[in-house]
Parts: structure tokens; C-alpha cells; sequence
């Protein structure tokens, strides 16, 4: 079964806000992993990855979407949805016959792949209404009691620039307890990509209003880190846990330097489920077939 789009409110730059339907979608595709049964009530099922699909070889996008086919819920990507240049061909032939199943209960971010394009031109095209606008591809919902954001990091994003503007005016908005974002470069990473400091006053405005999880990909593994301020520095009270999850079908890194505060690091393609609960958080790391990795835990909201 493919999941559910649970109701979510988009508020987009400018701030506007639109209702979703309760929708459910057909059956695609086959998994060893058993279908999972619909979120109980109170909680809501955000799942997906970064770095998806790479059209010389769709075999790891098509294991990773039937993974999706087994769980209900709203679908995230963190960047680098083709793995080409970005054009709408890669699109239509490559993200469309694998991910693009669940498209319709997806929210995307772009990547810097997703950009090679001029301007990002075929993900804003394939996309459509779902990602926004060059300029205006940043935007925020509500998913249970969760507040969500999809952020753009290939863009202006230091201190000053629209988008972080437009970022503390939602979060100051925002009347929930708990808040997840994602987007594609991590400020934080052991992959060769490494850390990406151009992120940093991103993370500052986040973790000044208290945003519990960050997801990225860019580097093409599974990581989890422990709860940090955005200097690196442990902070269990208000930190936030960064994930990094560019295992979509992208062909694999391996660690390269571990980074301080890393708790968990592999290179195996997969999907991160997190289940939003009210004031708190269950996450897990969940393999292609075959692969027997796993990753799981709690948290707890500010």
C-alpha cells in the first residue's frame, strides 16, 4: 500500500496557507518489509531520504520506493532527487518511474544536483505547486502536532537573506511544541562531503527557536548525531539531533572522519521513518531488502 497524505497546512514565502485532503493511494510495487498499519491516532509518519535517483542505475531508487510502498505516510526528500543535472528527462524517466510513484503524497526540498539545471528549472517544473518557485522554494506545514519545515540550502541562507526572514517569522508563527526541518547540505557530517559551514546561521535561527530535528543528505550515508547547539557543542537541554539520510539510490560513501558527537554512522541505501508523537519522536532507520542495518530510538521535545 502506498501511505496516506495526512492533513497538512503549507505556508509558503509569502506566508499562505491551503488545506490538504485525506488521500489514499494505490498499491505499487512489492517489499520483504510488511505494509505497516496507519498511524495511530495522535501520531503522524514522516519517511524518505536524499540523494534518490540515479538513471544509470534505478535498481536502489526502486528498492528504496518499495519501501515506501510498505508505509503510510507523508513522503519527504532531502535534495538531490536525480543524480544527474537535474533535467526534467532525468525527471520523467528516473525519479518518475520509482519515488514519483508517491508523489502525490510527497513534500520535496531540492539539492545542489536538482540545481544543475539553470535555476532548478525541471525540479520546479516536475514538482509543481508542491515545491514552490525559484526565489520562493522554501515552505512549512503542519503534519499531526508537528510543525514541518522544507528549506532550500542551495540559496541564499545566511543571516540577513529572505529566506532566513521569512524562517523566523514562521517559527515565530508556529504554535506548536515540536518542530522537524530538512533540507540537503548538513552542518554537520563524517562523509567526504563533510560539513557544510554555510549552513551554520541557518542552524542558529533554528535552534533559537527551539526546532527538535534536522534531516539532510548531500553525503551518501546513514548518520545520526547527538543533540548539539550549532557550534558543535553538546546540548541536551535545547540541541537538536541531525540526521543524515543521502541514501535514497545514490551510489554509496563511506565515513571518512568521524565527527565529533556521531553516534551512529553506515553506508547501506534506506529510508528514516520518524513517528511524531505529541511532544516527542520515534526514529528509525529502516534497509532495502536485504540489508539487515537498522537504526532506532526516541527523543523527546524542547
Amino acid at each position: 500500500m502506498r501511505g496516506w497524505v495526512l492533513p497538512v497546512m503549507r505556508r509558503r514565502f509569502p506566508v499562505a496557507a491551503a488545506a490538504a485532503l485525506l488521500l489514499i493511494a494505490g498499491c505499487g510495487g512489492s517489499s520483504t518489509v510488511g505494509p505497516t498499519p496507519p498511524p495511530t491516532p495522535g501520531e503522524a509518519v514522516l519517511v524518505g531520504a536524499g540523494d534518490i535517483a540515479l538513471c544509470s542505475d534505478l535498481a536502489p531508487a526502486e528498492a528504496t520506493a518499495k519501501l515506501l510502498d510498505t508505509i503510510y505516510a507523508t513522503v519527504f526528500t532531502a535534495g538531490d532527487n536525480v543524480q544527474g543535472v537535474g533535467t526534467i528527462e532525468e525527471y520523467r524517466e528516473c525519479f518518475e518511474p520509482t519515488w514519483g510513484r508517491h508523489k502525490g503524497h510527497m513534500q520535496p526540498a531540492p539539492g545542489n544536483h536538482d540545481y544543475a539545471t539553470a535555476g532548478g528549472a525541471a525540479y520546479f517544473d516536475y514538482f509543481s505547486g508542491l515545491a514552490g518557485s525559484p526565489g520562493a522554494s522554501y515552505y512549512s506545514y503542519r503534519l499531526g502536532s508537528w510543525h514541518i519545515l522544507a528549506l532550500d540550502s542551495n540559496i541564499a541562507i545566511s543571516a540577513g537573506s529572505p529566506q532566513l526572514r521569512w524562517l523566523a517569522r514562521d517559527l515565530n508563527e508556529a504554535q506548536t511544541e515540536c518542530t522537524l526541518a530538512y533540507f540537503h547540505h548538513p552542518l554537520f557530517s563524517s562523509g567526504p562531503n563533510g560539513p557544510t559551514p554555510a549552513v551554520q546561521d541557518l542552524w542558529r535561527v533554528l535552534h533559537s527557536y527551539g526546532v527538535d530535528v534536522v534531516v539532510c543528505g548531500h553525503d551518501h550515508l546513514y548518520e545520526r548525531f547527538r543533540l548539539q547547539n550549532p557550534d558543535g557543542q553538546l546540548d541536551s537541554a535545547g540541541g537538536i539531533r541531525q540526521f543524515v539520510v543521502g541514501t535514497g539510490g545514490a551510489p554509496l560513501y563511506q565515513a571518512v572522519r568521524p565527527a565529533a558527537n556521531s553516534d551512529v554512522r553506515a553506508s547501506v541505501h534506506g529510508v528514516l521513518k520518524l513517528t511524531l508523537r505529541y511532544g516527542a519522536y520515534d526514529w528509525e532507520f529502516v534497509p532495502v531488502a536485504g540489508q539487515s542495518f537498522r537504526d532506532s530510538g526516541t527523543g523527546a521535545c524542547h
